[in-house]
């Protein structure tokens, strides 16, 4: 007698046609296979902006039709580490609204925050909240690999465009006009010369240089998990262009090291990992001395590489950080304020998400940040050590690069760019272990 075998609804028996199967697949693959058309017309903002909102409606639809009739499998449930978001996301928007009257800014002020918030923090926690809808997340990482592709096909023009006398941006587009941070969220550039080296440098569909090599690297690591090896290929290809053109050094040296602690993190349950850790603590030990040395002279080449970016950058930091301390510990600034003339200008609570957080929503809003983040590191790693939750293992990677890049943006400011590595998060917090042939357990 045959046994019946369960088919894995996550497994396509052709790995070359991964197609939408419902409408939230159907939204996600259109919002992220179109990066390139939807950054013609100066949508992308406009359009991560809503999509989060867009999801959280369906989510809502198909919990409000529940009953108690429906399969198990067919509940939506959240997982605790979602939940953490969402807390540590509403605290924010608590943490704006205390440091707004503390320094009695007026209604419209606060409207217009509120407005942000929900255009930005708030989509920290909903993208990883969709993540509980059906959505495979085979889909996320062919569409991302498609937009590598398009990186490929566009990069060698771009690349062309200074010599040829373009113009550094073709045009702002008119959608500036719902509002948002600034020009360089809406055009559509060729490239641009950096301000401080006069170096050439590309940002593609980013506001600028650092935030395409962000978006590179959360690529990179959704792009590794495609089965198939031709779209893979064109995946990571896309990814470390990304990463190079963008001449940002935070990118060139995450994208090394976040597919190696991933590996080792994950891996630490496997005796071999242990005793390979165990050898490379051994060596560390004798060596040291040597060690220490090359690091610190790669730090200090890593500073001069943009020597004035990195002036500034501390100095931002080290302003926000005292003027938090002196003025707003608890609640904070409310807002971020125009900086000095040894920050060329640049606003106070930008550029570090953490000198930010504490200088525009004080220790509240740094811990609503900080708990949501070491909650789903721990809680990533641990579900990733477990090789029947592949996807916890790409969350585990997003949520790594986004502590990173704490240290050098805004993580707020950029999420409508690199939400489909948020997503993907979700999806590995919410995520059943699966045996070899595909039935849950």
């Amino acid at each position: 007698m045959k046994t019946k075998t369960t088919k894995d609804p996550t497994k396509n028996a052709n790995e070359d046609d991964i197609q939408p199967e419902n409408l939230p697949e159907k939204v996600v693959w259109w919002a992220i296979a179109n990066t390139y058309a939807i950054w013609v017309v100066g949508g992308l903002y406009v359009v991560g902006a809503l999509l989060g909102w867009i999801l959280l409606l369906f989510l809502l639809i198909k919990i409000l039709a529940q009953t108690e009739d429906t399969p198990d499998e067919e509940k939506i449930t959240i997982s605790l580490s979602l939940w953490v978001w969402i807390i540590g996301m509403l605290m924010m928007e608590v943490a704006l609204i205390a440091g707004h009257l503390d320094y009695n800014l007026e209604t419209g002020l606060i409207i217009k925050s509120s407005i942000g918030w929900a255009k930005g923090w708030a989509a920290l926690a909903l993208y990883p909240l969709a993540g509980c809808l059906k959505i495979r997340p085979q889909i996320i990482y062919r569409a991302v690999c498609l937009v590598g592709f398009h990186t490929l096909l566009i990069i060698p023009f771009l690349l062309l465009a200074p010599s040829l006398h373009l113009p550094q941006v073709l045009y702002v587009s008119p959608l500036k006009a719902v509002g948002g941070p600034g020009n360089e969220f809406f055009d559509v550039p060729l490239y641009e010369i950096d301000g401080s080296t006069g170096d050439l440098r590309w940002r593609l569909f980013t506001p600028w240089g650092p935030a395409l090599g962000f978006v590179g690297n959360v690529n990179f690591m959704l792009a590794l998990q495609e089965k198939n090896k031709k779209w893979r290929r064109l995946g990571l290809a896309g990814s470390v262009i990304m990463c190079f053109v963008c001449k940002s050094r935070m990118a060139q040296v995450c994208i090394v090291l976040i597919p190696l602690f991933t590996k080792v993190l994950s891996g630490l349950a496997r005796p071999k990992m242990l005793i390979g850790l165990g050898f490379f603590s051994f060596l560390s030990g004798i060596f040291s001395p040597s060690i220490i040395l090359a690091f610190n002279n790669f730090w200090e080449g890593f500073k001069a590489a943009r020597a004035g970016s990195t002036r500034v950058r501390m100095a931002l930091k080290d302003i926000a950080i005292y003027r938090w301390k002196t003025e707003a510990p608890i609640w904070g600034h409310g807002v971020v304020e125009e900086g000095p003339h040894i920050v060329e200008h640049m606003p106070i609570g930008s550029h570090h998400s953490w000198a930010g957080l504490l200088f525009v929503k004080g220790i509240v809003g740094f811990m609503a940040l900080a708990i949501p983040l070491a909650f789903s590191f721990f809680d990533l790693l641990i579900k990733s050590t477990d090789s029947r939750r592949p996807t916890a293992k790409v969350g585990l990677s997003v949520v790594m690069i986004l502590f990173l890049y704490t240290f050098g943006e805004n993580l707020e400011i950029l999420v409508y760019l690199y939400w489909p590595g948020l997503l993907a998060m979700g999806i590995g917090c919410q995520e059943k272990p699966k045996d070899p042939g595909g039935v849950r357990v």
